[in-house]
């Protein structure tokens, strides 16, 4: 099945819509910029660090999606704040170029095991707003006054 044959097409299409809106804000950025902390404080985030949380949930959605395919899928419930930690301290010092190819990789891989899921169901439209829609929305807001601000330091 395609994703234009997915019953999830439409949630593609906004997922695809909310990671171009994400990445195209990124990019607008230089290097040294996307290193700089100050899009969260304490614990301080650069871009970076926001790239590999969104690209560390893509990678948790897709195993929990593969789950769901294969039947072994436990449930939702878990420690949000302790996933968030422990993929911060896994994502700790990778580069940029590391951490970008990580979550891009992440992303297809979400996408394609999302697609595969034969009919919609609670569970899978939980780990689809957790991890992406809903999850890029969350971050969009401070992403774009991030980015504004790194932006208008530059020398003219």
């Amino acid at each position: 099945m395609n994703a234009t044959e997915s019953p999830y097409a439409a949630d593609l299409d906004a997922e695809e819509r909310g990671w171009y809106d994400i990445a195209g804000l990124v990019r607008t950025c230089r290097a040294e910029e996307r290193l700089e902390a100050g899009y969260y404080r304490d614990p301080d985030w650069s871009l970076r660090d926001l790239v590999g949380h969104l690209g560390t949930w893509l990678a948790e959605a897709a195993s929990q999606f593969e789950r769901l395919l294969a039947g072994t899928y436990e449930g939702h419930d878990v420690d949000i704040d302790g996933l968030n930690a422990t993929f911060l301290a896994a994502m700790q010092g990778q580069s940029w170029d590391v951490t970008w190819t990580q979550a891009n990789a992440a992303r297809t891989r979400m996408r394609q095991a999302w697609a595969l899921l034969p009919e919609p169901t609670d569970e899978a439209a939980w780990w689809i707003r957790k991890s992406a829609v809903d999850h890029y929305a969350e971050h969009r807001g401070r992403l774009a006054e991030w980015v504004e601000e790194l932006t208008a330091r530059r020398e003219p």
